[in-house]
């Protein structure tokens, strides 16, 4: 592998397509009704020890500039046109003339710890996004994807693509076999595109090997929409917890946030379109009393209203607009099911189970999980899940693009656990409050405020130390 410019394969992020498809369906939600909103992120690393030298950081400042370099090809339009279908006309007349820029939205800044000038200076990295949500939405993942690709392109470089294919379709095979029906979700902390691609490669053959064996798992598809197009499989996702932390800081009403978020979501997309709802922005249980409530829909905007600054042309009412046997359909009722993403994944399939019975909903709901999965986390979920009644699915990420050994010494070399989240919006800070408070993200004070308003209880789950969710390098030795 060779990083001096002459290797084969492509560096960086090269088109919009190459992200997660729920920056694009927000995008979408975001112009339909927050065109004007400001907004802001802030890069978390929950690794701190993994830093950048400078000569990285050079690096990874030169990727984010090319960004402003992305246009959306016909080929790209064509097949967003006929695969996702539920993105509108007035979103991709957007998309096809829309231009990221970097220069003036990503501020960019590298402290050394001891500053020589020198490219081999070893520090700590920021990286802080603002302007208008609906442009700085599709930042997040390409610079996820390139502060991982950085930091192994130039810190951790004793490591080969050798094996990735074949370990994918291992993997690809084992969750197949035991019936798993899996989606390829590791884009954001990847080694870099080669690395996915070769991934998927794997799991693409995974695939058509089960359907010739008549295996009852699938692989379901990817959360990266390029590589959905390059191999003619399903493009999966739908929604962020950055839906329900902008609505929540642009109302400024914590206590409907969610009724709200959800209602502008099936009013942008329609009643049963990407219908998976997350669960976990401001607690699991604050959520499921909204999503037992019954799904209201739109109305023109008022004078006054939240969304007024935001000139949003509908706001969600209170008005029901599904009615089945002449009662109002819950929120629960509409969306096929929720995703898990933080938290004891066991107890959350209880309070699911309860829930959906205290509902009186008897469909069968499906759930996602999609916290930091391996092979044995499916299955024992898988267990769980299927035991109390759900159809069982999974969002299989760093798993699956980032699980290297180092060549010389065998032992695990780790991924690192970044994130981008939305900061503030409105003007107003936006903050997420999970099920694992390893996870929470946002001011302090405003999420201490909040906490007390939605008498949120405070968990922390044994397995959810951010900082080693993927082990140690002193973990894992090559065997």
């Amino acid at each position: 592998m060779d990083f001096n410019g002459s290797s084969p394969f492509p560096e960086g992020v090269i088109s919009f397509l190459d992200t997660d498809l729920y920056k694009l369906t927000m995008q979408c939600a975001v112009l339909k009704y927050f065109t004007d909103i400001q907004v802001s992120y802030a890069f978390h690393n929950r690794t701190p020890e993994k830093k950048l030298s400078r000569a990285a950081f050079k690096w990874l400042q030169a990727q984010i500039n090319k960004l402003g370099n992305i246009a959306l090809s016909n080929d790209e339009l064509r097949f967003l046109q006929t695969t996702c279908t539920y993105l509108d006309k007035p979103y991709l007349d957007f998309l096809k003339e829309f231009r990221l820029n970097p220069r003036d939205q990503i501020a960019a800044s590298f402290t050394p710890e001891n500053d020589t000038g020198g490219d081999e200076d070893i520090g700590e990295f920021s990286l802080i996004v603002k302007g208008l949500w609906v442009e700085t939405i599709l930042y997040e993942i390409p610079l996820l994807a390139l502060t991982s690709e950085a930091y192994f392109r130039y810190m951790d470089t004793d490591w080969t693509y050798d094996g990735q294919e074949e370990k994918a379709f291992e993997k690809g095979m084992r969750l197949l076999e035991a019936g798993c029906v899996v989606s390829e979700f590791g884009t954001r902390r990847r080694r870099d595109y080669h690395t996915q691609a070769l991934v998927f490669r794997g799991l693409v053959k995974a695939r058509k090997e089960g359907e010739k064996t008549g295996l009852s798992g699938k692989i379901s598809g990817t959360s990266n929409v390029h590589l959905a197009m390059r191999f003619g499989i399903p493009p999966i996702g739908t929604v962020a917890h950055e839906w329900f932390m902008g609505v929540a800081a642009i109302t400024g009403d914590y206590n409907t946030a969610t009724s709200k978020a959800l209602s502008y979501w099936v009013g942008c997309f329609g009643e049963g379109v990407l219908g998976l709802a997350l669960t976990d922005t401001f607690g699991t249980p604050v959520f499921l009393k909204a999503f037992g409530e019954p799904m209201t829909g739109t109305e023109t905007s008022k004078s006054g209203s939240p969304t007024e600054s935001a000139r949003a042309h509908e706001v969600p009412s209170d008005k029901p607009v599904a009615v089945k046997d002449g009662k109002a359909k819950t929120f629960a009722e509409v969306f096929t099911g929720v995703r898990q993403d933080s938290g004891d994944p066991a107890n959350f399939v209880k309070m699911m189970r309860e829930f959906y019975d205290a509902q009186g909903i008897r469909e069968k709901k499906t759930i996602v999980f999609s916290d930091s999965l391996n092979i044995e986390l499916c299955l024992q979920y898988k267990k769980i899940s299927d035991a109390a009644g759900f159809n069982t699915t999974f969002g299989v990420g760093t798993f699956f693009t980032n699980d290297f050994v180092r060549t010389k010494t065998g032992v695990k070399s780790t991924p690192l656990n970044i994130v981008i989240k939305l900061d503030s919006a409105a003007g107003r800070p936006a903050i997420k409050i999970s099920d694992n408070i390893g996870k929470n993200t946002g001011d302090k004070t405003t999420v201490q405020k909040v906490k007390e308003e939605l008498g949120y209880v405070e968990r922390a789950w044994e397995q959810g130390d951010e900082a080693k969710r993927w082990g140690t390098e002193e973990d894992t030795r090559k065997k």
